[in-house]
């Protein structure tokens, strides 16, 4: 694969800052939202609007563009943040998240908003969209040029909604397709909004699970830009397998008081938590020293 040089990494970091800083502004602004997911996959939403998608904000239903799937919803204001830093709508939008009448909902809506591809909220859907999605290209591929051919759909997903069983439904069935245009991302961030994910309803061994399933796994650090970026391309490589990259992550990173407290799955900022949170995000990137690290 090609070796990405060190300006770009340093390019794709610096855009993951600013969606983060952005991310807990638009969360205190609307006082109420999700906060802990998006924090944690800021890295991954920078390298795939800003690396790895084939797309175009200018031309948001371009007919060759790869597709995007938010399966968990909820974690829609990083999907905002980084879609507005990309060029789909003006970024002073992003102040008007869960407001009345805005187009940046709790949840996304296809229709409200360019460059959406589904609306999402309920948990364990979005996979089988997915699913669907690549079943299509694939149907459609023998026609057209080669970009219209590779189109690939990816879908990012949380662990928690690994409970919900027709995610297991769709896995089963991209393995039997040989779905190899389909790349599901997992958040693995070991929380949900009740407590720890196994203690709540342990999901491992996750790996071994998606592989009886036919499914090319790969697991990466998912803070790293460089190990992000390997992985998607190595994906778009594989044969045959659809492909699942199991993200490690650090819910409510770039903010101490939030890593690993599933509290902050969806919880209101107090003034002085929210001033504090912009101070570290501002002053150190979403790069403290974390102990969990």
């Amino acid at each position: 694969m090609p070796h990405l040089e060190e300006q770009k990494i340093k390019f794709l970091e610096e855009i993951a800052a600013r969606i983060r800083y952005d991310t807990v502004e638009m969360v205190i602004n609307a006082g109420s939202g999700h906060i802990a997911g998006p924090l944690d996959m800021a890295d991954i939403f920078s390298a795939m609007y800003f690396h790895i998608l084939r797309h175009d904000p200018k031309k948001p239903d371009w007919p060759e563009r790869d597709r995007l799937i938010l399966s968990n919803g909820h974690i829609c204001p990083v999907m905002y943040a980084a879609m507005a830093h990309a060029g789909y709508f003006p970024k002073e939008e992003l102040k008007t998240l869960r407001k009345l009448g805005s187009r940046l909902q709790g949840h996304p809506h296809r229709t409200a908003l360019p460059g959406l591809e589904t609306t999402s909220g309920p948990l364990g859907s979005g996979l089988s969209q997915a699913v669907g999605m690549a079943i299509g290209f694939k149907m459609d591929g023998s026609a057209g040029s080669p970009q219209v051919k590779n189109r690939q759909v990816y879908c990012l997903m949380s662990d928690g909604e690994h409970q919900e069983g027709q995610v297991w439904e769709a896995a089963m069935l991209a393995g039997k397709l040989k779905l190899d245009n389909l790349t599901a991302i997992i958040d693995r961030n070991n929380i949900q909004i009740d407590g720890m994910t196994e203690d709540v309803m342990p999901l491992e061994p996750f790996r071994e699970k998606y592989e009886a399933f036919n499914w090319h796994v790969l697991e990466i650090n998912g803070h790293d830009m460089r190990e992000i970026v390997n992985a998607v391309e190595t994906a778009r490589a594989v044969y045959e397998k659809p492909v699942a990259i199991i993200a490690h992550t650090i819910p409510g990173k770039g903010v101490d008081f939030m890593e690993f407290k599933y509290q902050w799955h969806s919880k209101t900022f107090t003034p002085e938590e929210a001033k504090e949170s912009l101070r570290q995000l501002r002053t150190l990137g979403g790069k403290i020293r974390s102990e969990h690290e």
